[in-house]
């Protein structure tokens, strides 16, 4: 049973409440899912998006200590910083009630510390633990001792090295640098993170753990179907996981900070719920409170019920969309663990045993889930714990949010790693947004600001539609393969298509040059000219609605620019280019965006780098420009080789482990990210080109002496640089 198009719930990762969002929070989740909300919409469909602060668990309670200050006091503080941002950047949460209605939707950024949050965790704990799925298990936990006092240290309390690729600096529920999760016991060298002196050992500790176990045939039944339509990442680490097989999780903590346990007996009362268990459910108590907070005074037939329109399946058998927007790292949290308990949910209410065939009355699995690879700051991952980002909040208060969203959307990281750059940026601006789309509106509106005219549009009598068909028939074509790429969560790609039209609009006005008729607008010889300029005024108005979901505070701007009147919400996708109606504006045009100067945003930067307490500076004071000396150059050793056999990564779904002969009598094994782009026998006995003098590393526990080099398109395409044949192993390219 195929997900209903009629009602979509959007989901966005809630990001910690523990510092402000950086550019990769917002490429990886926050961006996406508004983008997605905004073109919902605009099809006329029944949107509800839900998200918020994730106020609980350890990254909050490590901050609070650090700062000397209470969680609350940290959460309040962040929150208030982070939804603010939002606002700024023109995502959507402040409509709580579409416009068009409260049957119709709208969007609820909330927090995790909300006391209807707290009781349905709770009662969902209960309901749980009632049905079977929750059992009590003694295990094992890494604790400090220190002047005889004993503390417990989950998750962000202890880092030591990763038991899966051998990386240090990794915490104890989770490695950033593969990504992978472990048991706390299983941390290797480990140390506590706010007493790096202290004994650390091992104790017994009781917690309560749910049963993922009893949900691996379901969850793989689903990953046989829903693999087709996830992107490579997404299948590739789900399947990690159920090769693997899957294991009770413990959902508690010894901890004082989170929700407490709906339990009795005073083990129980120095415990709390664990975050991943809890922050996932935020999505429906989201929908919940969104119901109960404004149903009822918006009118909602439904009442305090209407959270069930988005989330559960209806009498007919219809099943509510279900997009969940995230980084990578997130993607288990929301294709096993969630579904699983989402099913127990089920299972619990009805007495039936889990399952994936949804019946009416049950909650909606997810319908795909469109995670995003990492936005990277010049080469370095962005990382609130790290203090190594761009922070959202400076980043407003300098330019202006709509090129912040051109550019990100432009550069999403959906299928590779990308980089955030200054100079990209300023170049994205200046020549594709300004230099494409807004210079196109401007010359259009001033063109026709140059006619004779009163309070009505003087290009509507110059307009002939069968003038134009083939460019009618063009950007319809352009707008279905937009709309396809929404439909398929590729937003790159669409918004590369969009200014395809654009770009379209410039040659019409360039082959027609109106500004030579511009006098004289009613002599013979102007009218394919004046008509191409009026068609290219409703190509402007078709734009204001297509870019709106990435662009929007400019194309509202624009729409009134125009002088449309109607509401630019109302007004369908689809028919975006479809309307021969000629609004007006008799209020002269002004541009759209002011050009960026990088010199000047490199300076800025500099000296935020060279202030003591910055923490949004480019890493290591690097000027930002994209550029590097000569002398760092001609460090890099890059030499030929031949590849001698490939064998798959024993601890990653996207490497190969590769011997290459790099010299007469020698070998060495590097890691290459190559699968899915080639196999094995494709690559055995390439000449290929690599990185000799790289420092060997550790790949998920693979030594890794080198990197093939390879190009990688826009589109994801990679292939290997290989030298002319007759280039022995070993030969130093210059």
């Amino acid at each position: 049973m195929e997900a209903s198009s009629d009602r979509v719930a959007i989901f966005m990762a809630w990001p910690y409440a523990n510092g402000p969002l950086h550019l990769g929070h917002v490429a990886g989740n926050c961006l996406p899912a508004d983008i997605q909300y905004k073109y919902e919409r605009a099809r006329g469909r029944k949107v509800l998006m839900c998200s918020g602060s994730d106020e609980h668990g350890t990254p909050i309670t490590l901050t609070a200590e650090q700062d000397g200050v209470t969680p609350q006091e940290v959460v309040d503080q962040f929150h208030d910083i982070n939804s603010k941002s939002l606002a700024n950047l023109g995502c959507s949460w402040v409509n709580n009630v579409d416009p068009r209605g409260i049957e119709y939707g709208g969007a609820l950024y909330n927090r995790t510390s909300d006391p209807m949050h707290k009781n349905i965790v709770r009662e969902v704990f209960q309901d749980l633990l009632d049905a079977g799925y929750l059992e009590q298990t003694t295990m094992q936990q890494y604790c400090s001792v220190s002047d005889g006092e004993v503390r417990f240290l989950p998750d962000r309390y202890v880092e030591g090295t990763c038991p899966i690729c051998s990386a240090d600096g990794a915490r104890g529920d989770q490695c950033d640098d593969c990504g992978g999760t472990y048991e706390a016991h299983q941390l290797q060298n480990p140390v506590s993170k706010l007493d790096p002196s202290a004994l650390v050992e091992i104790r017994d500790t009781d917690h309560m753990f749910f049963r993922l176990d009893l949900f691996q045939d379901q969850l793989s039944e689903r990953y046989d179907s829903q693999s087709k339509i996830w992107k490579p990442n997404v299948r590739a680490m789900t399947k990690n996981w159920l090769d693997m097989g899957l294991r009770p999780r413990a959902v508690t903590r010894d901890i004082d900070w989170g929700i407490s346990l709906p339990l009795d007996g005073e083990e129980w009362s120095s415990k709390r719920v664990y975050v991943w268990f809890e922050a996932v459910q935020g999505y429906y108590t989201c929908a919940r409170i969104w119901a109960e907070r404004y149903a009822i005074g918006a009118g909602h037939p439904n009442g305090t019920d209407a959270w069930e329109d988005w989330w559960k399946v209806d009498t007919d058998g219809n099943i509510p969309k279900h997009i969940y927007f995230m980084g990578k790292d997130n993607i288990p949290f929301h294709t096993i663990i969630w579904p699983s308990i989402i099913m127990g949910m089920n299972s619990a209410a009805t007495g039936s045993p889990p399952s994936i065939e949804l019946r009416p009355g049950d909650l909606a699995l997810e319908s795909n889930v469109p995670a995003n690879e990492y936005l990277m700051l010049q080469g370095g991952q962005f990382s609130k714990s790290r203090r190594h980002g761009v922070w959202l909040p400076s980043f407003l208060e300098r330019y202006d949010p709509d090129t912040l969203r051109y550019y990100l959307s432009i550069n999403m990281p959906e299928g590779h790693d990308s980089d955030f750059r200054w100079d990209e940026y300023v170049d994205r601006v200046n020549n594709e947004l300004i230099g494409t789309y807004a210079n196109f509106v401007h010359r259009v509106l001033t063109l026709a600001h140059r006619l004779p005219h009163d309070l009505a549009n003087p290009l509507e009598k110059y307009y002939d539609q069968s003038l134009h068909a083939n460019e009618i028939s063009l950007v319809n074509q352009h707008l279905q393969s937009a709309t396809e790429s929404l439909e398929r969560h590729r937003f790159k790609e669409s918004l590369r298509t969009i200014m395809s039209i654009a770009q379209l609009g410039n040659s019409i006005l360039q082959d027609s040059a109106p500004w030579n008729h511009i006098k004289s607008p009613e002599s013979p010889e102007a009218k394919s000219s004046m008509s191409s300029l009026a068609y290219c005024w409703l190509l402007c108005r078709g734009l204001a609605i297509n870019l709106r979901p990435f662009i929007p505070f400019q194309s509202d701007r624009l729409w009134k620019l125009l002088g449309c009147t109607e509401d630019i919400d109302t007004v369908n996708w689809l028919e975006s280019f479809n309307s021969d109606t000629f609004s007006w504006n008799k209020d002269a045009p002004s541009p759209l965006f002011e050009r960026l100067d990088l010199e000047s945003i490199l300076e800025h930067e500099k000296s935020l780098a060279d202030s003591k307490d910055n923490e949004s500076s480019p890493v290591d004071g690097n000027s930002g420009d994209g550029l590097i000396d000569f002398e760092d150059f001609v460090k890099v050793e890059m030499r030929t080789g031949k590849i001698l056999s490939v064998e798959d990564h024993p601890n990653a779904d996207k490497l190969f482990v590769v011997e290459i002969q790099d010299g007469p009598d020698s070998t060495r094994t590097v890691c290459a990210g190559l699968k899915g782009h080639y196999t094995a026998s494709q690559l055995e006995g390439l000449d290929v080109v690599f990185v000799a003098n790289l420092r060997p590393r550790k790949l998920r526990g693979v030594l890794s002496d080198g990197m093939l080099l390879a190009a990688e398109d826009d589109d994801g395409n990679v292939r290997v640089l290989t030298p002319e044949s007759g280039m022995p192993p070993g030969s130093l390219i210059r």
